[in-house]
């Protein structure tokens, strides 16, 4: 090769894939927005031990405390000796069990809907049915807060995506209405689970009745914790499956397991088998899970006393915050955010909080918008009175040199 033939290749040379990786690693150790995976032990309650150090959680989406309860687990493993570990194939080329039938009809009818159908996970519902539902010349109008899988369902759908203010119906109307031709879909979170508020589920219902929409409800944060017999926040807000269409809830949280529904009408679910590629070319969930999941249901829906603790736990929790002077955002559920602002207070607060024997994690961006840091606090029927009046005492120290002036105090 000559020198000038050398030159022009050093010139048009490929940017490295990997180096760009190192780059933005380096940019996010700058600006305190690393992530790092830590490997947890659980313990007794909500005691998990990190690091080799036992610690209090404040962090688990565990809001029933289920996920080991006696009965759940001997449903699974009871399962795993008779039906095996793995579904060994996706749904349509035989992995479809009797377990796998009776969770589908039992979430059906707990969530007041025809059918539902199970996805490995909530990301994988999301996009799986936003990707059926929409195509290149239609529209999806979503809430500025809601959760990735919903905005990345509507990308690879390749509709047109508009964003409006979080929480807003009228900013909801005002973009649902840019198109009034195009087939359209209003998505939104039920539970948002970096804030915890609950979306204004009965407005944006009537918004698209108005204006001929479809609704989707992201429940992951709302099933087993709102609602009669804990159905969720669309049950709370008492809308039927024609005002509320296409309902989508996980397993991994109030219900301890893993996995994911979407729960709608005949024709949806029929749809879906057809068109969800996430449903269609993956592996079934095990169905020893499906088992466990099904006692889990049934302990969430007959168990009133759990969410009736859980409920106690959280207002104690924000009474005692208010009388400390901790600014909490405004939420009623488990997630229970404590604004912060900048990233790098957030991880002081943090680690304080660990050193003094919690686990509550900061939450940065771009997880949350920039300069709303927080503490992503959660609440569980496994913790006692005890430990949250531990936690308020141990938060406000950890808070004393970092709460941002910006914070919105707790009305």
């Amino acid at each position: 090769m000559r020198d000038g033939d050398d030159a022009n290749a050093r010139r048009t040379a490929r940017p490295d894939l990997l180096q760009r990786l190192a780059d933005d690693h380096a940019r996010r150790v700058r600006e305190h927005l690393l992530r790092r995976v830590r490997s947890v032990v659980p313990g007794d309650g909500a005691w998990i031990v990190v690091d080799g150090k036992r610690l209090l959680g404040f962090a688990s989406n565990d809001y029933l405390g289920l996920a080991r309860h006696p009965a759940i687990v001997e449903a699974l493993a009871r399962a795993a000796h008779t039906s095996g570990v793995g579904a060994q194939a996706a749904h349509l080329l035989g992995g479809h069990r009797e377990e796998h039938a009776r969770l589908e009809d039992l979430l059906a009818r707990w969530t007041g809907r025809e059918r539902a159908l199970l996805f490995s996970t909530g990301y994988m519902a999301n996009v799986g049915v936003i990707s059926a539902l929409l195509g290149a010349d239609d529209l999806c109008v979503q809430d500025k807060l809601n959760h990735a899988s919903l905005i990345d369902g509507a990308r690879l759908a390749g509709c047109e995506l508009k964003r409006y203010v979080h929480g807003d119906a009228g900013s909801a109307a005002r973009q649902l209405g840019t198109r009034r031709a195009a087939a359209a879909l209003v998505a939104t979170d039920g539970v948002f689970s970096m804030d915890g508020d609950v979306a204004p589920l009965r407005e944006l219902a009537a918004l698209c009745r108005a204006q001929g929409a479809a609704l989707l409800v992201d429940d992951a944060h709302g099933l087993g914790v709102l609602g009669a017999q804990g159905a969720g926040s669309v049950a709370e807000a008492e809308l039927s499956q024609d005002e509320v269409p296409v309902l989508m809830g996980t397993l991994g949280k109030a219900l301890g397991t893993f996995g994911a529904f979407v729960a709608g009408s005949a024709t949806l679910i029929d749809g879906l088998v057809q068109n969800a590629r996430s449903f269609v070319y993956t592996t079934a969930m095990p169905p020893a899970l499906a088992a466990a999941t099904c006692a889990a249901i049934e302990l969430a829906r007959d168990d009133g006393e759990r969410r009736a603790t859980l409920a106690a736990r959280i207002a104690q929790f924000r009474d005692g915050a208010r009388d400390r002077s901790i600014a909490l955002m405004e939420s009623r559920t488990p997630i229970q955010p404590v604004p912060i602002g900048d990233s790098g207070a957030a991880l002081a607060a943090s680690a304080r909080l660990e050193d003094a024997g919690f686990f509550v994690p900061a939450v940065r961006p771009p997880t949350v918008p920039p300069g709303r840091a927080r503490l992503r606090l959660t609440l569980s029927a496994l913790h006692t009175e005890s430990d949250v009046e531990r936690l308020l005492d141990a938060l406000a120290i950890a808070l004393k040199p970092v709460n941002h002036p910006s914070a919105n105090p707790m009305s």
